[in-house]
């Protein structure tokens, strides 16, 4: 497990070569040697990018990625003689993985043998999944199409005319379209990016409580102050020192920008993968315990000994700008499950996510450059500063606690997506009620942990914790018997209706709704109301806080009840669609998408449609297709009240 998270690092750490990458890294050729009347060789040759790699289809199993092949039609209409051969090969220790891992510079070639068993066909079908990587590494699939006839093989970037036709019907004819344009979008966008910042801000002054950051406050600043020339040449050093953390952790944020222009729905569909979600609740176990004291994770001691060396010898702005990457790693035990936390939050954040990242992280690396500032400015003021020691511990283990709690939203988001029905609402409050009570107790200093010390007298922070932690646990229980509502935590818990008693529907707040947008719209054509289309997620937290905050407000509720059809489009539902409507989708540009399951047909259908694929989303249509008001998203009572309303009058 620490070696996934040193990868994680060395994928996102070194982002000075980000903005030099070129779009396509590696660039292919193919031919067909003609061996006898049924055996063909096929060769496919890649040419990799100066100072790139590509890795071996044999590199360790525990390593990077390997490139893997899939021959489409094998053992029907031809087969494989042997397996696919490749050009020489770099074997390397790979420090990381610690193994040795096999790869390709500047060129590579890989050379199939088949044999024909269909003397009909014409054309060979070859798949292609690859890793490349520079400091960079970047997950890329290729298509070969080979001719038997030696004609030149193109790849096929046109579909088929029942892809085409069932693509069409994605598309609809909306009126009034130039509504969607003035939405609310920017304005959710740019508060939720603040909001995120507040997190991570929040995030980075938690940080600075703990036992490997603390006590390098004063011992930083110290240092700038005394062994500088002079008082002004100590403060501005102290001030470049804190500037260059807040650059390194913003820039840990930029790769993901990556993935935005590779497709504009991939980061949402890496979030509500179940498989990730279950290596996040994987992960934030694992962290808890690492806060817990029962083991501690570092990044190997070479990195900081290397930097720290590389801060002394080259002194100056360059040396100042070393040391605070040695910061970030000898503090990465007390940083990391908590900057894993902030990765983890984005994910459940709705709108841009790698946008909401890059606002965290710089939030989190503003509050952990503060202190170094400030007490440059102000030395005096480090008399003030606490005496580092058990408190920071007690700190550590809340944080795992808090990791525990978080790691289950990430098991629900996996149980609601996957529909497996095991982390129902009661339980999963349960789970945390149980979480509440050991952490209340554990503040009374009822029992200890590993890296405890001894507990002479409970201070008056860690008693006022204690009855905090209490209350909350308290209020989770009157929830859970139905004597107060959640709507604190609203979007944590799964939604009301998936419940371990028998629920009349699946709809939000019992509301009969459409998962189909098809036969809502029929239904609402025969009724003659207009819809309330509503784009939403399982694992959508704002999605739930909306339903239950707003949504099931009494001047609200009976509004889409009675005069709206609801619906409810999930775009994080991975269940497979029917074999007879699966296709691919062509986009304006010319981008071919496959469409095999409801998330990739509901994303898409938002997005080509009304230009947006965040959530929750919502629309007012009329049963003929007319937009009736803007569209919107994250909204209060007053405001979603008012804009059903007019929604009514002008379908009227």
């Amino acid at each position: 497990m620490i070696r996934f998270f040193t990868l994680l690092l060395l994928i996102v750490l070194p982002l000075g070569t980000f903005a030099q990458t070129e779009d396509n890294p590696v660039v292919w050729e193919q031919q067909i040697n003609k061996i006898s009347e049924l055996e063909y060789e096929l060769v496919m040759q890649a040419t990799i990018l100066d100072g790139w790699h590509m890795y071996s289809q044999f590199t360790s199993e525990f390593g990077s990625l390997p490139s893997e092949f899939t021959y489409n039609g094998n053992g029907t209409v031809y087969e494989l003689i042997g397996g696919t051969t490749e050009s020489e090969t770099i074997k390397e220790y790979s420090e990381i993985f610690e193994v040795e891992e096999t790869y390709f510079k500047e060129n590579a070639t890989f050379t199939q043998r088949i044999k024909i068993l269909d003397p009909a066909i014409n054309q060979i079908d070859v798949d292609l999944f690859f890793q490349v990587c520079e400091e960079v590494c970047i997950p890329m699939d290729k298509k070969f199409i080979f001719t038997l006839d030696g004609t030149k093989a193109e790849v096929i970037t046109t579909v088929d005319d029942r892809s085409l036709a069932l693509g069409q019907e994605l598309r609809l004819d909306l009126k009034n379209k130039e509504l969607l344009t003035h939405g609310q979008d920017t304005i959710a966008e740019t508060t939720n990016i603040w909001v995120i910042f507040g997190l991570g801000f929040l995030g980075g002054l938690i940080a600075l409580l703990t036992p490997c950051v603390f006590p390098m406050i004063p011992l930083t600043v110290s240092f700038f102050t005394k062994h500088s020339q002079n008082k002004s040449k100590g403060i501005l050093n102290a001030l470049l020192y804190g500037f260059f953390i807040i650059l390194i952790y913003f820039l840990l944020s930029l790769p993901f920008h990556l993935f935005d222009s590779v497709d504009s729905q991939i980061l949402n569909s890496i979030a509500t993968n179940v498989w990730l979600n279950l290596l996040f609740f994987v992960i934030f176990i694992f962290f808890a315990f690492s806060f817990f004291g029962y083991y501690e994770l570092t990044l190997p001691s070479s990195w900081a000994n290397k930097m720290d060396d590389a801060s002394s010898k080259v002194g100056g702005v360059l040396g100042i700008f070393f040391m605070a990457i040695t910061l970030a790693i000898v503090s990465f035990s007390c940083t990391g499950p908590i900057l894993g936390g902030l990765l983890g939050g984005t994910t459940l954040a709705e709108g841009e996510v790698a946008s909401n990242l890059t606002a965290g992280m710089t939030g989190f690396g503003v509050a952990l450059a503060l202190p170094f500032a400030l007490f440059a400015l102000f030395p005096a003021w480090l008399n003030s500063l606490p005496k580092s020691g058990g408190w920071m511990t007690t700190v550590k283990v809340v944080l795992g606690f808090l990791e525990i709690g978080l790691a289950l939203k990430f098991l629900s988001n996996a149980d609601l997506v996957g529909h497996w029905g095991i982390l129902k609402r009661e339980i999963f409050l349960g789970i945390w009620i149980v979480l509440g009570i050991a952490m209340t107790l554990y503040l009374f200093g009822l029992y200890k942990f590993p890296h405890d010390g001894p507990i002479k007298k409970l201070s008056l922070s860690r008693k006022v914790a204690a009855f905090v932690s209490g209350a909350f646990t308290i209020y989770m229980i009157l929830g859970v018997t139905n004597i107060t509502n959640l709507k604190l935590l609203s979007g944590f818990p799964p939604p009301e209706f998936y419940s371990v008693f028998e629920q009349e529907t699946d709809c939000p707040l019992g509301i009969d709704c459409y998962k189909d947008f098809d036969e809502g719209l029929a239904y609402a054509k025969k009724v003659n109301k207009p819809i309330l289309l509503d784009f939403t997620g399982w694992a959508c937290v704002n999605c739930r806080k909306m339903e239950e905050n707003v949504w099931s407000d009494p001047e609200v509720f009976p509004i889409i009840k009675e005069n709206y059809i609801l619906i409810s489009l999930y775009t994080d539902d991975r269940e497979e669609l029917p074999e007879a409507e699966q296709f691919n989708f062509q986009f304006d540009s010319g981008r071919v998408k496959e469409i095999s399951n409801i998330a990739q047909k509901w994303g898409t259908f938002q997005d080509v449609n009304f230009g947006s694929i965040s959530q929750p989303f919502y629309v007012l249509l009329s049963p003929d297709l007319k937009v009736l008001n803007t569209s919107i998203q994250n909204s209060d009572v007053p405001t979603y009240k008012n804009w059903l309303l007019e929604g009514l009058r002008n379908n009227n």
